[in-house]
């Protein structure tokens, strides 16, 4: 009965944290524009930085519970959901994937220097106040090339009530309240079930904060639009390395744990390369998607074995 009471706390809890995270980053949205920020602005930092948000909120609330195997884990977890088990559904349901370009001439290196950093970062099994701060500092060169890279679009003001600021404070808490709820089930649930906090971490977390990406990739590649899907994936990756373990890394050490430094990391590195050869054909095929959920099912086996 306790196991039930906590996998139920674990599920509502990350399912508010993922809608409340939503709702927050739409209301900065409408705010954003209310007070005369264009969309390419919005888009490059409210909506990025929301992709991030669960992830980001977790790891604080992890590193104050001085659980720091909750935060590698949801970061290489997510990143190797992303790509391997997001991209995957999105593959076999568009069954063709056409990649833009231009978007990936950029954002793909970007993506796999990130991915190399964390991996060379996390080598001597911690992280400290340097590697942090040269975290952060990749994230601020990626918004720069973006910029310098884009032109921004026109500026339209738009108008905007009381509701939506009392919608941006009570999303605000329920992140809060969602954050701090899951961490503390997944630390019970890690003595429960003899398994460790990494493990639940790169699994039943990582799958669950990679949900709005495979709505937002199914709706995508309805329309017809599974390019900006992908887009989405590469920029919410992106943003888990560099704020996420950046923010984290300055609260305090980070242990890498066997699961993550042996099998994880890799994993994510080599799958971050696959979509890097994918792209450069502008296409990720129906059976690409196929193997990329095949992989990701080996994983899910590996680290339970």
């Amino acid at each position: 009965m306790t196991l039930f009471l906590y996998l139920l706390m674990f599920v509502v809890s990350l399912a508010v944290l993922i809608k409340a995270s939503d709702w927050f980053v739409m209301s900065s949205e409408k705010l954003g524009a209310s007070w005369g920020a264009s969309p390419f602005i919005i888009g490059l930092t409210i909506v990025a930085f929301g992709t991030s948000l669960p992830e980001l909120s977790t790891a604080v609330f992890a590193m104050l519970e001085d659980q720091s195997e909750i935060v590698l884990g949801n970061i290489v977890g997510s990143n190797i959901a992303n790509i391997l088990l997001v991209l995957g559904i999105l593959a076999v349901i568009a069954k063709d994937i056409k990649l833009d370009f231009d978007l990936f001439e950029s954002d793909i290196p970007a993506l796999v220097v990130s991915a190399f950093l964390l991996w060379f970062i996390l080598g001597d099994g911690d992280i400290d106040t340097i590697e942090s701060l040269i975290l952060l500092a990749g994230l601020v060169v990626f918004i720069f090339s973006s910029i310098s890279s884009m032109q921004a679009d026109e500026v339209q003001k738009v108008s905007t009530g009381y509701k939506t600021y009392i919608k941006l404070v009570v999303s605000g808490a329920l992140v809060y309240m969602g954050a701090k709820y899951t961490v503390e089930a997944i630390v019970v649930l890690s003595d429960l079930m003899g398994i460790g906090t990494d493990v639940i971490s790169l699994t039943l977390v990582a799958v669950g904060t990679s949900l709005p990406e495979i709505t937002v990739s199914i709706a995508a590649a309805r329309k017809g639009l599974a390019g900006i899907a992908v887009g989405n994936v590469i920029g919410s990756n992106i943003f888990n390395t560099y704020i996420v373990l950046g923010v984290a890394g300055l609260m305090g050490p980070l242990r890498v744990t066997d699961a993550i430094s042996d099998l994880s990391l890799p994993l994510m590195v080599g799958a971050t390369i696959i979509l890097a050869v994918s792209s450069l054909s502008k296409r990720i095929t129906k059976w690409e998607g196929v193997l990329f959920l095949l992989v990701y099912v080996f994983f899910m086996y590996k680290l339970f074995l």
